[in-house]
This record gives structure tokens, sequence and C-alpha cells, in this order.
């Protein structure tokens, strides 16, 4: 039988949840419904949707704090709904572990379209040249089969589902220049516009995962007017 993706949309519009569950389901979605955090967390424990739709402003727990939390304990991708012109809320979106983001009103054609970038990824890339495999680079392991970092001393390091994307397509590019449509493009599908700096933040929260220091980075440097490199040799364990 074939799959069936299961979107979880997050909203208190009743009139957006009504017009996403309908949209989603003409185009061959699982759709379920939650009005506030409280009805999310319910749905979670009955299932694990393959996406999270979550708009950042949202009655009691926002949408920002959900994410966080959401982030904390699970890879399930999650594009967050803000409201125009809201670029802060964009970007502490995107730091706390979203995939992506979409402004108010938007298009449920484009949200479809990045809906299924986003899956197409998450799915895609355990099936690259680092699938099954551990990649030490920089004292640091990738563990691209369980999705997680271990670090020098042993730790075990959570990443989310646009943090391991990112860092795959580093460790597969060692050495390489990599400007940011073409970090966009390999992690969320889509080019960067002239002001979008969600790539610019990942790298951010990559880099502190990390422990490398943004000030003078060792790991993921940045080159000016070209975008960023991984300073480091890797090596595959398996």
């Amino acid at each position: 039988m074939e799959h069936q993706d299961h979107a979880l949309v997050v909203d208190d519009d009743a009139e957006i949840r009504d017009l996403l569950a309908e949209y989603l389901a003409r185009q061959g979605f699982r759709v379920s419904l939650a009005r506030d955090g409280r009805e999310m967390r319910q749905m979670l424990e009955k299932s694990r949707p393959d996406i999270v739709v979550l708009d950042v402003m949202l009655p009691g727990e926002d949408g920002l704090a959900l994410c966080r939390d959401l982030r904390a304990r699970s890879s399930i991708p999650v594009i967050m709904l803000t409201a125009r012109g809201d670029e802060l809320d964009r970007i502490i979106g995107i730091e706390m572990g979203a995939d992506d983001y979409l402004a108010k009103p938007f298009s449920p054609r484009e949200l479809l379209a990045r809906m299924k970038s986003i899956l197409r990824r998450s799915r895609a890339l355990p099936a690259s040249r680092a699938e099954g495999q551990r990649l030490r680079f920089a004292g640091w392991t990738l563990d691209a089969a369980a999705r997680h970092l271990i670090a020098p001393d042993g730790v075990v390091v959570a990443l989310s589902g646009t943090e391991f994307r990112l860092l795959t397509v580093f460790v597969e590019h060692p050495n390489r220049v990599l400007d940011r449509n073409q970090l966009m493009d390999l992690t969320l599908g889509r080019e960067a516009t002239p002001l979008d700096r969600s790539i610019d933040v990942q790298v951010s929260r990559l880099r502190q995962r990390l422990q490398d220091d943004a000030r003078e980075p060792r790991i993921i440097k940045t080159v000016r007017n070209g975008g960023y490199v991984l300073a480091a040799s890797v090596e595959r364990l398996d």
C-alpha cells in the first residue's frame, strides 16, 4: 500500500485550518488539525506526522516555544507560518529548529510546494553517499544512520532535520565553497531571496552544535562574497 503523507496543521484560525485540511486532502495528504499547543501534543501522542505546519501566533504557548519543544525530542520537519513582515519571528523560528517558514497571507499551492520539497529532501539524503556511514571531521563524527553528531568527548548531539541535511551537504563537499543558493537548494529546495537569512541562521546553529566560535570559526568558515566552506578533511569510518 502506498504511503500517505500525514500533515499536522496547528493554527487557531478555523478558516485557515479548514482551507488547508480540504486543500491538502485533495493533494493526497492525511491531515490532522490542532488549535493550540495542547491539542498539538494530543495529536503527537496518537501518531507521528510526517510534517508539521505551525503558526507562530497561537493562544497560550506560542508556535516558537512549541517548535523548540518539538525539536528537542523529534526531527519531524516543521514549516512555520508567520505574519507578513515579521522578519524577527522568521529568524527566531529558524533558530528554534524550524525547517522553513512562510509569511501570511500565503498561497496553499506555495505551502504545498515547500512541504513536498522538505519531505523529498528529508527522505532523499539518507540515500546519499553518506548512507549508513559515520564520517569524522575535526574530531567530530556525523552518524548518518542515526542522524546525530558525536562530539570529540563522545557526547551525542541531536540535530534538527535541516541541521542534519545542511551538515551532510558540508561533509560531502569538504573544502569546497558553497554559496547560499546552493545550500538553500540542497537543504530546502529553493533559491535564497536577497533578504533571506535562513541559511545564515542555520549555519550559526550548526556552529553552536560544533562549538565553533562564530567570531573565528575553524570548522565552518565564511567566505566573503562566496558562501561557506567546511574547512576540514573528512574520513569515512564505515
